[in-house]
């Protein structure tokens, strides 16, 4: 049950996106609404490894409401344990005002991970959801701010706490 209201969310938030990239003249600007952007991430530590890819893309409905969607694909190893993480996210993004952001973000992972137990090695596969709610201060296509994940399980979660920083780019 929770897949598929997952899998309507996002029909209906494609739905959405098409509609509204039609005009009544003909012209289709929906393009001209949408910016990419995105992030990566190294990290390199005695013994470890991180690196991550997230690209992005959101529609602006307006200078104040834009909805998007993300891919996210994260390789960790450190020593002889390794973890796979994947999956997309759903974006929301609101400016009061021209400098403040508030952001809500669905987010579901595939984490495939693989720990050495020193008798041998075992296997963790599992879907981690995440739905972040975040603060930011916005200078045109640079937003920087916290958010905070609402559905954080310290357990299965690849992220160390509930609170994060971020910095967002979209051109």
């Amino acid at each position: 049950m929770y897949h598929k209201k997952i899998f309507l969310s996002f029909i209906f938030l494609l739905a959405t996106l098409i509609c509204s990239s039609q005009n009544l003249n003909g012209r289709n600007d929906f393009w001209d609404n949408v910016r990419f952007g995105g992030g990566i991430g190294l990290g390199f530590t005695n013994g470890g490894f991180n690196g991550s890819v997230s690209p992005s893309a959101i529609y602006e409905f307006n200078e104040k409401f834009a909805t998007g969607l993300s891919l996210n694909l994260n390789y960790a190893k450190f020593n002889d344990d390794k973890l796979l993480a994947y999956g997309g996210s759903v974006l929301s993004l609101y400016n009061p005002l021209p400098y403040l952001q508030f952001s809500a973000e669905f987010e579901q992972l595939r984490i495939n991970r693989t720990f050495d137990t020193g008798t041998g090695t075992l296997e963790n596969n599992y879907w981690s959801p995440a739905l972040f709610f975040g603060i930011g201060y916005s200078n045109s296509n640079v937003t920087f701010g916290i958010r905070y994940d609402v559905l954080y399980d310290g357990t299965k979660s690849i992220y160390a706490n509930a609170w994060m920083p971020f910095v967002r780019v979209y051109f």
